[in-house]
This record gives C-alpha cells, structure tokens and sequence, in this order.
C-alpha cells in the first residue's frame, strides 16, 4: 500500500464523515455547513494529490487505476444525492449526473474487456470541475453570495458537460459495444 493509495482511502473516508456532517440536525446550520465545505474541498484536493504522487514517483498501481476514479465519483454522488436529502438540488438533475457515472463506468468495464483503456476527456474534466464547483457553491454558508439562478446556471453547466462527455465517450470508444472480441 503505497502513499496515493493511501491518500485515495483517506478520500473514501472522508464520504461518511462529510456525509454526517453535512446531514446532521445542529442548532445552528451554519458551523455544519462550513465543516462540510472543509471536509468536501479537502477530498477533492486529495484527489490532485495522490494521482500528482503517483505520476511523479512512478507509483501508479492496479489498485490506484481502479479505487481513485471510483473514489472521485462517490465523493461527488454522495454530495449530489445529500442535496437532493436536503432539497438543495432536484431529483431529477441528480439522476442524470449519477446515470452518467454509471454509463461511463460501464463502457469502461467493456473496453477493459477488450483490453482497451479509455483515458479522461477534456468533457470528462471540465465535468468533474464543474460538478465540484457546484457542490462547493452550494456548500458555501454565506447567504449573501446564494443566488438559486446561480445554483440552476451551475447544474446545468454540469449536466451539458456530463451529456456532453458520454457522447464523446461513445463516439470514440463505439467499438467496445461489437459483439464479437478481437484476437
């Protein structure tokens, strides 16, 4: 177990603990919201930090492939179903973020099967940014900066770039869905 693996689980770890904290029923919102807002940025900061070590030291591991990506998505599902707990965000919008995440992991298990490996497109990051963008916007406990038009604006940046990212997904990996394996 080396030191981005590690970082990865303290990432996993820190799911339930900003899940607690961000739903949990305190006299005041407030001080939730602010560890919240700590407990959410300082996950998604790990994540830059352990895929940075592992690149540069060479420690790219199978564990690291496969818990790293899966880490980053339940930190972000786990954020977006909670809102929807908390009202902050529509049942609807969700779904279609989350089905996103599982589409991807899907087309991804089938190109593994095939021996491919499909790398993050720019889609892919400019929808992870702006997912994490909209949950830390609406994290933030300072209501003189909370514009529900923003929060809609934000959710729909963040479904465009998901749709978006699995087409482009699809169209480039659309050999994966062949039935017959190539030798």
């Amino acid at each position: 177990m080396n030191l981005p693996n590690k970082i990865t689980l303290v990432r996993v770890f820190l799911i339930p603990v900003f899940l607690f904290v961000y739903l949990a029923k305190p006299l005041s919102p407030t001080p939730n919201l602010w560890l919240a807002l700590v407990i959410f940025s300082v996950a998604s900061i790990t994540d830059a930090i352990d895929g940075h070590i592992a690149r540069k030291y060479k420690l790219v591991t199978n564990f690291g492939k496969l818990m790293d990506p899966l880490a980053d998505k339940l930190l972000v599902c786990a954020a977006l179903v909670a809102f929807v707990a908390s009202g902050s965000l529509p049942a609807w919008a969700v779904v279609i973020l989350i089905s996103r995440e599982f589409y991807i992991s899907g087309l991804r298990q089938l190109a593994v099967e095939q021996g491919k490996v499909l790398a993050a497109s720019g889609w892919a990051k400019f929808k992870t940014v702006s997912q994490i963008v909209l949950i830390i916007y609406i994290l933030l406990p300072i209501e003189l900066f909370k514009f529900d038009w923003l929060v809609m604006a934000l959710l729909i940046i963040s479904i465009v770039a998901s749709v978006f990212s699995a087409a482009q997904y699809t169209a480039r990996n659309k050999d994966v869905f062949s039935t017959s394996k190539k030798d």
